[in-house]
């Protein structure tokens, strides 16, 4: 927070998740940890699924068809995120997804508003 300049608000971020289980993928699902270092006691959280719960929540982005995956595949692709022109507290997103499994494959790119 101390060093943020407008500019870092738009970035793009190569992705690679390994599939753990033959499964179905419906979603992604983006959270975020933070680290308050500079405050008289040193404090931060996560909102990943995997931490303890806070009020803040997930972001679940669905992809149009769900994907049948094998333990071991890959599904890549690029997460790029943009403060929106007409109000700068609304956010683009766009996920651009490649996935050449066994069963399934998609090579898409999918736009979403968060407002």
């Amino acid at each position: 927070l101390y060093t943020v300049k407008i500019e870092d608000l738009a970035f793009d971020a190569d992705f690679t998740l390994r599939c753990r289980r033959d499964d179905y993928v419906h979603a992604f699902v983006s959270y975020f940890s933070v680290d308050f270092s500079k405050s008289h006691k040193r404090i931060g959280f996560s909102t990943s699924p995997e931490a303890p719960y806070t009020h803040w929540k997930q972001t679940v982005f669905y992809i149009r068809d769900y994907l049948t995956v094998n333990a071991g595949e890959e599904v890549k692709g690029t997460f790029s995120v943009r403060p929106n022109p007409r109000n700068r507290r609304d956010m683009d997103f766009d996920i651009s997804v490649k996935f050449d499994g066994q069963y399934s494959k998609l090579d898409e790119s999918l736009t979403y508003h968060m407002r």
